[in-house]
């Protein structure tokens, strides 16, 4: 494996130009017989009103998509690129793909490249499901023969036999997402860059694309570079987390690391000063990593309210990294706790020994007061744990759950 980064990105920028106050291209009868009545009325005949096309000139300002943008990708690794509606993550997956070309900056790519940003991208709607396999294998650089030898393998993966004949055209958007994404990940690129496309898919498609994408870069080595709003997904398939905010790198960190800061951002950009706030309030969610490393969850919550919470009710829901609830608990579980009324504080969780097996894991956040939820943050925070005693070899926490529960098991043989 070469030492060289299979992607690299040097000061990366793309500009748009975006026109304001266009003109019309055309005077209509309506407005002249307007503009004339109008006339009749004023001092002097007066002046036309009316502008004369391309007599306006439009303003014209710029925006920066992405401004000086720099990281490096090593080969096997499977990135995360989280952030919001806007932020310059698909921007960027285009740039990557060579789709568009960055107005600053450079691109480095060590390898093929397949991507799949849209529906549909690179198929021909004219042509067959059997020839966009054979057509977007050519333009990933694939021979003929290359592309019949995974044929049968794309086709079972994408469960589109029955119309593998039909023009793509005709497909509906699940099955262009299954076609596309199986020919993307089975004809072996060095890259394999995915956007949130997957969500127009089932649950069961979804679980597959995200095994194929693990199975890619275990087993096979592949770089997968991958935008999704499903922080679960994220979280699961993902070692290492791209934060784009607002067209800048803001984290390049652990994906759990890169999660916490996208949801701090969400919860930190929503506060509003201590006048303005009109109902209790979530601003922040940690949990304490020097605490997790001795197998403790320490989680707090801070809050702010513009009356006093009486009794105050924060509640927290630890999920796995698929989603699934694992546990949940509240204040009102802890009865010295019923009689706090607070307007702001902190609320602090402690779990002595949390009894967890190693994984990903989120936290969901409630706050209220009595039996009144008044804000949620989910995904609040995300972490890591790895639990004091593993698995042994050939169980996975797939078939172990989550819980990490105290047992023994006893044999009796009969004759």
């Amino acid at each position: 494996m070469s030492d060289e980064p299979i992607i690299q990105v040097e000061g990366l920028g793309k500009r748009y130009s975006l026109r304001h106050n266009r003109p019309e291209r055309y005077t209509t009868l309506r407005d002249v017989i307007a503009d004339k009545a109008k006339r009749l009325f004023r001092p002097n005949g007066g002046g036309s009103k009316l502008q004369t096309p391309g007599s306006e000139r439009p303003s014209k300002e710029d925006f920066w998509a992405l401004r000086n943008v720099s990281f490096e990708v090593r080969q096997g690794e499977v990135v995360g690129i989280i952030g919001r509606n806007g932020a310059g993550k698909s921007t960027l997956l285009k740039i990557l793909s060579r789709i568009t070309e960055p107005t600053e900056g450079k691109v480095t790519l060590r390898g093929r490249v397949a991507s799949l940003l849209e529906v549909g991208t690179g198929f021909h709607p004219e042509l067959t499901g059997r020839e966009n396999i054979y057509l977007n294998g050519a333009i990933l650089g694939m021979s003929r023969a290359e592309i019949r030898k995974k044929f049968d393998e794309i086709v079972a993966f994408a469960e589109t036999e029955k119309f593998l004949d039909t023009p793509v055209k005709h497909y509906s958007s699940g099955m262009y997402v299954r076609l596309a994404f199986a020919v993307a990940a089975h004809l072996e690129p060095e890259i394999l860059i995915v956007d949130e496309v997957l969500a127009v898919g089932d649950a069961e498609f979804q679980r597959k694309c995200l095994g194929k994408m693990e199975e890619a870069s275990k087993n096979e080595g592949r770089t997968v570079l991958f935008v999704s709003h499903n922080l679960g997904a994220v979280a699961r398939l993902c070692t290492r987390g791209l934060l784009i905010e607002r067209g800048r790198l803001a984290a390049d960190e652990s994906v759990a690391g890169a999660i916490s800061a996208y949801n701090s951002s969400i919860i930190k950009s929503s506060l509003l000063a201590p006048s303005e706030i009109d109902k209790p309030t979530i601003c922040d969610v940690r949990v304490d990593d020097a605490e997790l490393s001795r197998g403790n969850l320490v989680v707090s919550v801070e809050y702010r309210s513009p009356w006093k919470l009486d009794p105050l009710l924060v509640g927290i829901v630890v999920q796995n990294q698929n989603g699934g609830p694992v546990f949940g608990i509240n204040t009102k579980m802890t009865p010295d706790l019923e009689s706090v009324a607070s307007a702001s504080g902190i609320a602090t969780l402690r779990v002595p020994d949390v009894p967890l097996h190693s994984g990903l894991y989120r936290i969901n956040v409630w706050l209220g007061e009595k039996d009144q939820n008044y804000d949620a943050v989910m995904d609040a925070a995300v972490f890591h744990f790895v639990a004091p005693v593993g698995l042994p070899a050939g169980v996975s926490t797939d078939v172990a759950g989550n819980l990490r529960v105290k047992g023994e098991w006893s044999v009796k043989q009969q004759a």
